[in-house]
């Protein structure tokens, strides 16, 4: 209860919780609804949900540096990311930015 009321407060907190608790999914949206880049102390498995990159990146668009690369190619991401904060598009792979909804 102490880390997710920290975490919803200052979702950076969650580079201090223990491991284990970077896992915990219910911890880790808490935090990145909070502070989109706390998506960067989470696991691997977590940066592969694509409800909780789609929370990081709707919050900080810059969330989607570390997002899982298979996310990061995700249209619906990119987008996402990109509407937030348009320095994002520099995480997003070239065959994202040749689709036709980033070419200018």
């Amino acid at each position: 209860a102490f880390m997710l009321e920290a975490v919803a407060a200052n979702g950076q907190a969650l580079e201090f919780a223990h491991q284990r608790l970077q896992k915990d999914r219910q911890l880790v949206l808490a935090a990145v609804r909070q502070s989109g880049t706390a998506l960067r102390f989470t696991s691997d498995k977590l940066k592969r949900d694509k409800e909780v990159v789609l929370q990081a990146v709707r919050q900080d668009g810059l969330a989607l540096e570390y997002a899982a690369e298979q996310l990061q190619m995700n249209r619906e991401v990119a987008l996402e990311a990109a509407f937030q904060n348009i320095s994002a598009l520099k995480f997003c792979p070239a065959v994202v930015m040749a689709d036709p909804p980033f070419v200018l």
